[in-house]
């Protein structure tokens, strides 16, 4: 394959994830990359953004345009970053319209003549540095140009400056030159002339790769076209945002005039120099990630045999591949754009078609427009993920937003017709009178500037326009067919087999386990859930497994972190869907899709019925649709020599029906037999899927697996990732009608597979919604899975493109399994003649799977630490350690070399010291007891550790020392998703602060602690109410990408500047570019989760399936930490499964300097694994909330000390050996680290560990270790002033009143403000009102963000997102200024997230807000006069009225606090999600019982804000909060509201979470109860 630099495009919001080509070692990337080594690959980049753009909506050009677009760039530069290098950012740029006077200016000073704008194109070309490649490319390009009949016109120096520029950008800078082409006599006009630039530009960069094989010149591959065309231009580069500008001379010519300039600033995870990278690209800016490119690339591939179109003609097959592998996501976006449009489709219906809004779910949608979705579903899988595109053809340009609204994109229009749109408000700077509208981007909407008409056209304007085009819906109508609606069954075709062999020989033949049965099945069965488990799993991966294990165990699910947010497939179940098609697709290009027969099922799982009718549709729907059946089982006497040839016989077969004509190919497996072993279905899915793609026929059919394997959860998503649009689990509904008659279940057959569909629909949809995938479409062979051994060879033969990092089994073994499971059923083995075989994978059970805590482990560990017996921990650890005769883990397989002279123990560090670096884990208060909690806690402050708080809260009792000098408090705070009890006082008292990004249990799902766990003191730690269930988020809903969490870390850092602010990450291929990331975006600690550890309920597919061993994570980190010297700066910490000695002397030689521990020190202080956390009953007492089974919690901190005492010493032990006298010079020595040498393991032989191990040397000066620190750059806070003059209200509690300007570049306003109110005076702040600051501009990012009571900031502009964040106590104003009339209920004042975790205080926002207003608000009180989708979710607590209209979708996850809504025309009902809330009319009458108070004019204090008896009283509190409005804001809505009270009042509904009413009463119910007692 050799070097595959030129397939190595540009990058945008996402990954660079290579298919097809695995890169060899040797291969370089671009000028700049490392090449691929160790656990390094540049496929795993990711980056993020700022984007934004400014344009005349009238097409005036001017040089203002451009001078103003830089303006914005520089104004986002926060948004992008630097690496070790301050002078090395990750690339900006400028899309501009062709600037022709420049250019004729430039053709007269070379005696040139240029033709007529629209008759001439500029190609931007990036030129290879050395000549003989540079004149190879341009003699190259020259060739194409003739050869498609079109004129040279000559070459342009593009004139640079390279002031201010680093050493490393000048040294890969490319030579930039412009080539300008004239329209050839055959070309009929400017668009046919696009579309021949087009090929000319396709036969120019595909070959170079083979070209610089071919001639022996490397630097071709640097050839590089930012843009080719006659209407726009690209300058762009490895530049800072404030370069751009300043380096291309262009920029500054007043010659060079443009309508529109659009601009991005580059946010990237590594940072090796790249100035392809850079945006915008040819059509499009993107912030954001699409994540289902893999499978969107290979479908386009797909199509190579299926797609002409009439426009192209001929010029289509030069252009294969249309979107070459290996380029990042928002570079194959872009292709996918460019091939759209030059195929005839226009701007805006062109990205409707990759981006398109969720109209599955939608009733609110008209039904025009749903057909128009409907039918280009067929056409175009989603590019599914979240993005804010800007695109544009320098006649339109426009802006849309995925169908979730995960990024933000804010507009304004002024009356002298400019509109500037960005990812951030005020990084233009108009006078507030001229703007006439701000707004902002909604989920899957557009906006589009049309300069040739000279108009703005919105959303819905386009959208009505397109789907009127064409009769959508009588073409569905008559091409559409769903599966349920069909009728007819052959019976010939639909007659089942005649079974041959018992149920249990067919069980056994796949390997069903009584787990299997008891643990998935009947639960799935009964309650039609994906059943849930806690504890964690501490079972062998399967390839370290003796025993024979399902090819799906091989597969490690991929989940979002930090670049990209998973989503909430519950509470935002309206983007989600299941939706599958059957068969094959329209040509894409071509206009015949209306006549094109389509099947369709609404979910992917089918029953046998379900299947029968596919096999019947040829008869039922007259030749449509021809099925073949491809037999998936071999034959028995080939033994496990015999599948590889058989799978090369299947995938012939396939070839042959598919060119025969068959449409719909059903994988089968039911001809397994004492004779036949079926292949695993996974196996036969892959290699067909990946053998039809290559062959460009996979979109001429369908494909659907009937299979007796498949039964959990992750079975169907491996086989949907790998190409599988619907699935027969033939067995599992045979044997779940077993167990429905064996048990006697109150069900009938029908019953028990419709809730076994729903359980598996739901798990799917999880495990989509966990990488952040929305539709089923486009995860169907997306591919989104790591290999966790298996090897190269096998995955690249049929898994092609997955990454899989520690090699393992092949061919052979995987047959082997299958062989061993076949004669299992039919064999002569006695144990298998009457049961199943016992599984013991998720409980410790006899002849079952290997566990590393065991029944005698458990009880040795916990007498060594009651007794103090070092003898018995030597017996424990001599268990785990010890792999020879059981394989645990990868770091079994690693031996650790002796030094030649070992040192004296005493030389060692002292245990005392090596302790300081252990964590316990992050276990939170309400999923383990009190006593739990707090004596982890006392013990690790003992001796000098950090326990952590996990995600709830902390009582402040906590924070003062004991008596006796002991001291409860927790040193890491952690910060999770659901922001419980995350006050200002709580950040001020940690050491470390941690955000938790995924836990290794279900990395990229939220937890929930069920209402009956949350007493009193949790509640009351928890802020939230006794009673009421909490969620916790999948996402972090203020990290959408990798700059919002440099913008949380920095709010973090601003609240306490003393404590380190640490991610928390699960081990992945790729985490260690997120770490990169994490340490560019300034955190000061780092932690890497392996898969096993977690201890809190999870769902059992998560346990098992999601996330890789932190071995493999944290020696990737450390690569790619090292080749970024990004490593000295930052802190890494490893944990998951940490139990031993040995176990932190290999986790510091891979490169941790910490370590953390979560089961091992549970078990030391009592636990005995039974794995029952999540119900409530644990007999020990340590993960139950029940009194009585508290009182039986025994442990004591001495045991937990004694335990770390231990393992130091086992430690020691190991150093002294090795010659270590710190663990600080043992950190990162990978070169001391070495694999077994004989593994006599039939499966474990084939790891191979030697990309775990390859070092990479730190640059020098730098260390293998944390040695330094971060420049989190708060010097520059605005804060510093704040604190400065607030002085005499902080030391003596004096009030004070100052007035500042603000801009958006200061972000987090008042949070080190807050961070000094509570340290000194704690959560309670100052009295009201002690410190206000009255602001005017447009405020940065985390606006009032953790403000205490006590302070008020009011604002006179806007504000952008998450203002008043972990908002605590203190009191925000956002208000229009008084001088402009735009009317404040339709424009934007606030941006999305706001009030995220907040905790109490007060919000009053005089306009409208985005997305996700208050979601998880625990207490706060907030007016606001509009709002986006998803208000409310997740609230706990708190009062939110909304004097406006609001998003769809609003009060999602709403278990507690109470909302009211404006809602004059009755459209509310229709938005709200009724799943936990009841809507209410709010009454006008006045409540004559008092019940537990009436709400009050002024707040009390940080506690109470005068809200009164929630259950009572509607009238009186709505009427408290438009006054108080009115009072901070000067609203007019608020005024007319009261001005015309008795007729509004009853214009409001008031949102009433049941649960909430629930706990509410009961209360009620017990106060009442105490007070007769009290009167007794």
């Amino acid at each position: 394959m050799g070097d595959i630099r030129a397939t190595f495009v540009a990058k945008g919001g996402g990954a660079i994830r290579a298919i097809f080509p695995i890169l060899d070692v040797g291969t370089t990337f671009d000028m700049g990359f490392p090449p691929v080594q160790g656990l390094y690959d540049p496929r795993n980049e990711h980056d993020a953004c700022g984007v934004g753009f400014v344009a005349h909506i009238k097409g005036a050009k001017s040089h203002a345009i451009i001078e103003q677009a830089l303006e914005i760039l520089r104004n986002l530069d926060h948004r992008g970053a630097v690496g070790a290098d301050p002078l090395l950012g990750d690339g900006a740029g400028i899309l501009i319209q062709l600037p022709d006077q420049l250019f004729r200016k430039w053709a007269a000073s070379q005696g040139k003549e240029l033709p007529a704008p629209g008759d001439y194109a500029v190609a931007m070309c990036f030129l290879p540095q050395d000549e003989p490649s540079r004149n190879f490319v341009t003699e190259f390009f020259e060739k194409f140009i003739a050869k498609e009949g079109q004129e040279l016109i000559g070459w342009r120096d593009v004139p640079v400056t390279l002031d201010g520029l680093g050493k490393t950008v000048i040294e890969s800078m490319p030579v930039v030159r412009q080539c300008f082409i004239k329209r050839g006599e055959g070309t009929p006009d400017q668009d046919a002339f696009e579309r021949k630039l087009l090929a000319i530009r396709k036969q120019t960069q595909n070959p170079l790769a083979a070209m610089a094989e071919k001639h022996g010149l490397p630097g071709v591959t640097q050839l590089y076209m930012p843009s080719f065309s006659t209407r726009t231009i690209v300058y762009k580069g490895l530049l800072l945002a404030n370069q751009v500008g300043s380096f291309y001379d262009d920029l500054r010519d007043p010659d060079c005039v443009s309508a529109l300039g659009l601009v991005h600033q580059r946010f990237s995870t590594n940072t090796f120099p790249s100035w392809k990278l850079a945006h915008p690209f040819r059509f499009i800016a993107h912030n954001g990630e699409i994540n289902t490119v893999r499978g969107n690339v290979n479908w386009m591939n797909a199509r190579r045999r299926t797609m002409e179109s009439e426009l192209l003609g001929p010029d289509l097959d030069k252009m294969w591949p249309l979107i070459p592998h290996g380029q990042s996501d928002t570079a194959s976006l872009d292709n996918a754009l460019e091939l759209l449009l030059a195929g005839g489709y226009s701007l805006a219906h062109a990205v409707m078609m990759l981006v398109p809004e969720a109209w599955a779910g939608n009733p609110l949608m008209d039904s025009k427009r749903r057909a128009f979705y409907e039918y280009h579903a067929a056409l175009m899988e989603p590019w599914d993920g979240p993005a804010a595109v800007a695109f544009t053809d320098g006649r339109q340009i426009g802006a849309t937003l995925d169908r979730n609204g995960l990024r933000p994109a804010r507009f304004s229009i002024t009356r002298d017709d400019l509109i500037c749109m960005a990812s951030e408000s005020g990084v233009l700077p108009f006078r507030e009178e001229d703007i006439v509208r701000k707004w902002r981007l909604q989920p899957g909407r557009m906006l589009l500037i049309d300069l040739e008409k000279g108009a703005i056209i919105e959303d819905e304007e386009i959208k009505a326009e397109l789907a009127g085009a064409e009769p959508y819906e009588d073409w569905l109508e008559s091409a559409q067919y769903k599966l349920k609606e069909l009728e007819v069954v052959e019976p010939e075709l639909a007659a089942l087999p005649v079974e041959t062999t018992s149920l249990l020989d067919r069980q056994q033949a796949f390997g069903y386990t009584q787990e299997d049965v008891t643990k998935f099945l009947e639960p799935m069965a009964v309650y039609g859930d994906d059943p849930i488990g806690s504890m964690g799993t501490d079972t062998p991966i399967a390839v370290l497994s003796s025993r024979s294990r399902l090819l799906y165990d091989y597969f490690k699910q991929n989940f979002a972190q930090v670049t990209n947010p998973p989503i909430d497939p519950i509470r935002e179940e309206l983007v989600m869907s299941l939706v599958s098609m059957i068969g094959p697709r329209p040509n894409l290009l071509g206009r015949d899709a209306g006549s094109h027969k389509r099947l369709e099922v609404d979910q992917p799982i089918l029953t046998n019925d379900d299947i029968a009718k596919i096999r019947s549709v040829e008869a039922a729907l007259d030749g449509a649709f021809r099925t073949a059946t491809i037999d998936t089982t071999w034959d028995a006497a080939a033994g496990a020599q015999g599948l590889e040839l058989a799978i090369k016989e299947m995938c012939w077969a396939a070839t042959e029906a598919v060119l025969a004509d068959k449409n719909i190919l059903i994988l089968s497996d039911r001809a397994q037999c004492d004779s036949r072993i079926p292949m695993p279905a996974l196996l036969a899915t892959a290699a067909v899927h990946h053998h039809l793609v290559r062959q460009g026929l996979r979109m001429q059919t369908g494909l659907v697996v009937e299979t007796g394997e498949a039964r959990e959860v992750h079975h169907f998503c491996v086989l949907a990732g790998y190409g599988a649009e619907a699935i027969n689990p033939y067995l599992a509904f045979e044997t779940l009608e077993a167990i429905r008659v064996d048990k006697e279940l109150p069900l009938t057959t029908k019953d028990v597979q419709k809730n076994y569909i729903k359980a598996i629909g739901k798990g799917i949809l999880k495990v989509m919604s966990k990488m952040g995938i929305s539709t089923y479409q486009s995860y169907c062979g997306a591919q989104i899975f790591d290999a966790v051994g298996l090897s190269s060879a096998f995955v690249d033969k049929y898994f092609t493109g997955t990454a899989t990092t520690i090699e393992g089994v092949g061919i052979e073994q995987i047959a082997e399994e299958a062989v061993r499971r076949h004669a299992a059923a039919y064999g002569d083995n006695p144990i298998y003649r009457k049961m199943l075989d016992v599984g013991g994978m998720y409980q410790l059970r006899l002849r079952g799977e290997e566990h590393a805590w065991t029944a005698s482990n458990i009880a040795n560990l916990q007498h060594a630490v009651r007794g103090n017996m070092p003898e018995k921990y030597k017996e424990f650890a001599q268990s785990i350690n010890d792999q020879s005769e059981r394989m645990l883990t990868i770091r079994g397989l690693m031996e650790l070399k002796k030094a030649d002279d070992s040192i004296d123990i005493a030389e060692v560090e002292p245990a005392s010291e090596i302790v300081k670096r252990f964590a316990t884990g992050a276990m939170s208060y309400g999923s383990i007891s009190w006593e739990a909690h707090t004596t982890l806690a006392v013990a690790m402050n003992r001796i000098g550790g950090k326990s952590n708080t996990g995600e709830g809260g902390e009582d402040p009792a906590r924070f003062k020392p004991l008596a006796n000098g002991d001291s409860m408090r927790s040193a890491i705070k952690q910060v999770a998703s659901g922001r419980f009890g995350v006050t200002a006082e709580y950040l001020v008292n940690a050491d470390d602060i941690q955000i938790k990004m995924a836990q290794g249990a279900k990395p990229g799902e939220g937890g929930q602690l069920p209402g009956d766990k949350v007493d009193k003191t949790i509640g009351k730690t928890r802020h939230s109410t006794p009673g009421v269930g909490l969620i916790s988020p999948p996402p972090h809903h203020d990290i959408y990408s990798i700059e919002d969490l440099a913008q949380l870390i920095h709010d973090l850092k601003n609240a306490n500047q003393r404590a380190r602010i640490s991610v928390k990450l699960v081990s992945e291929v790729g985490v260690g570019t997120v770490a990169a990331g994490v340490s560019k975006a300034r955190a000061d600690h780092v932690t890497i989760s392996g898969y096993e550890g977690g201890t809190g309920a999870s769902p059992l597919t998560s346990l098992t399936h999601a996330g890789s061993p932190w071995e493999i994570g944290l020696a990737e980190t450390q690569q790619t930490l090292l080749l970024n010297n990004l490593r000295s700066r930052i802190c890494v910490q490893a944990d998951g499964g940490i139990r031993t000695g040995r176990d932190v002397a290999i986790a510091a030689l891979l490169g941790a300097d910490e370590f953390g521990f979560a089961t091992a020190p549970l078990i030391a202080a009592g636990c005995i694994m039974m794995r029952k956390c999540h119900l409530n009953t644990c007999p020990v007492g340590v993960a139950t909330q029940d009194p009585v089974l508290r009182a039986r919690f025994t442990g004591q901190p001495e045991h937990v000390i004694n335990y770390f005492f231990f393992v130091a010493e086992e430690l020691r032990a190991i150093m002294a050996e090795m010659g270590f006298r710190t663990v600080a010079e043992m950190v990162g020595r990978v070169d001391r680290l070495d694999t077994k040498k004989a593994v006599a393991h039939w499966k474990a032989q084939g790891v191979d560990l030697s990309k775990l191990l390859h070092q990479v040397d730190p640059v020098p000066g730098t260390t293998l270790n944390w040695s330094g620190t971060q420049d989190h750059g708060l010097e520059a806070a605005l804060d510093n002033d704040l604190i400065a003059a607030s002085a005499p209200a902080l030391d003596t509690g004096e009030p004070v009143r100052l007035e500042r300007k603000v801009i958006n570049v200061n972000r987090t306003v008042g949070a080190m403000l807050s961070g000094e109110v509570a340290r000194k005076y704690g959560h309670k702040g100052l009295p009201d009102n002690t410190i206000q600051v009255s602001f005017t501009g447009v405020a940065g990012q985390s606006f009032g963000a953790f403000l205490a009571h006590g302070v008020t900031l009011d604002l006179v502009g806007d504000a952008n997102d998450y203002v008043g964040k972990g908002l605590s106590g203190g009191r925000v104003i956002v208000r229009q200024p008084a001088h402009v009339d735009r009317e404040p209920t339709e424009n934007i004042i606030v941006g999305n997230t706001v009030l995220y975790g907040a905790i109490a205080g007060e919000a009053y926002f005089n306009g409208v807000a985005g997305e996700r207003f208050a979601v998880r608000n625990s207490g706060a009180i907030a007016v606001v006069e509009g709002t986006g989708d998803h208000g409310c979710e997740y609230m706990t607590g708190g009062v939110v009225a909304v004097l406006g209209r609001t998003g769809r979708n609003f009060a999602a996850g709403m278990s507690g606090g109470i909302a009211y809504v404006y809602d004059p025309d009755g459209q509310f009902e229709k938005l709200c999600n009724p799943a936990m809330v009841d809507l209410i009319p709010v009454s006008a009458e006045r409540d004559e019982d008092e019940g537990a108070g009436r709400p009050q004019q002024r707040g009390h204090d940080v506690y109470d804000y005068g809200m009164g008896d929630m259950l009572r009283h509607d009238a009186e509190r709505l009427k408290v909060l438009v006054e108080r409005h009115h009072l901070y804001t000067g609203s007019k809505r608020a005024r007319a509201i009261l001005d015309n009270w008795a007729d509004e009042v009853k214009r409001f509904v008031k949102v009433m979470p049941r649960d909430y009413a629930r706990a509410l009463r009961q209360m009620e119910a017990e106060r009442l109860a105490a007070a007769n007692v009290a009167a007794e």
